[in-house]
């Protein structure tokens, strides 16, 4: 979750029970995470959370962040899960502005500078739910505080195209991993590199309409991208023994 919340994924928040009460009213340009747990958010001063946060009294006004995690590459079921942050959405104060929008530019070096047209938000996460690849499951405050996102998550993307580009023939090779499945390497017409993080690999191996995902874990969790080619080296190789 925290990862997610942390991603580039496209997110939108709603006001329940309001008229603003529309996904993709107000979509934050840009998103991260405080020390506190509290997500900062970059939105529109024209979108309908800004206006209404900075009009709210107090911590009275309750939204939802949902965040759509899309596969960065070409797949059947692009969609790979969804999280909904539920909180309190407040107007980041004059004496904090700056420490937000320094962590904003940390996190997005490249996205818009707060400024005029811009308002600072902050999401007082009370509740957050998962439902993705892995299951669903709720996540309490304290856990998402505590949690830290995956090293792997900044660079995912370009990582999965990489992968889908230029190594097809050693994913296909992967299959002989499978036990009972490898029996049937040649039927599946589509392999796609579906999800990379600390602890593994994710393949989606289709044949028509047929698909199904494998997860092929690393001997250890990795730390950067300099481990993660040792750790696919590795992977890979333990495939061409199978073969």
């Amino acid at each position: 979750m925290r990862t997610l919340v942390e991603s580039n994924a496209s997110a939108s928040l709603t006001i329940p029970g309001t008229e603003l009460d529309e996904p993709g009213l107000s979509t934050p340009e840009s998103r991260a995470v405080a020390a506190s747990g509290d997500v900062m958010l970059l939105i529109p001063a024209r979108a309908p959370a800004a206006r209404a946060a900075v009009h709210a009294q107090g911590d009275d006004l309750t939204a939802v962040m949902e965040i759509t995690d899309v596969a960065p590459v070409s797949v059947p079921h692009r969609i790979r899960g969804r999280g909904w942050v539920a909180g309190w959405l407040t107007a980041v104060a004059g004496s904090e502005r700056a420490a937000a929008a320094r962590l904003l530019a940390q996190r997005h070096p490249a996205g818009p500078v707060p400024g005029p047209g811009w308002t600072l938000l902050r999401l007082e996460v009370g509740e957050a739910y998962t439902d993705d690849l892995w299951g669903a499951a709720q996540v309490e405050p304290d856990e998402f505080t505590a949690a830290s996102p995956d090293p792997l998550a900044r660079h995912e993307a370009e990582l999965l195209q990489h992968l889908a580009a230029s190594h097809g023939t050693q994913l296909r090779s992967l299959c002989v991993l499978l036990g009972d499945r490898g029996n049937s390497c040649g039927t599946w017409r589509q392999v796609v590199p579906l999800g990379l993080d600390r602890f593994g690999l994710r393949v989606r191996f289709c044949a028509g309409e047929h698909c199904f995902d494998a997860r092929f874990d690393f001997p250890e969790p990795v730390r950067d991208v300099t481990e993660l080619r040792r750790a696919m080296r590795h992977l890979f190789e333990a495939a061409a023994v199978e073969e």
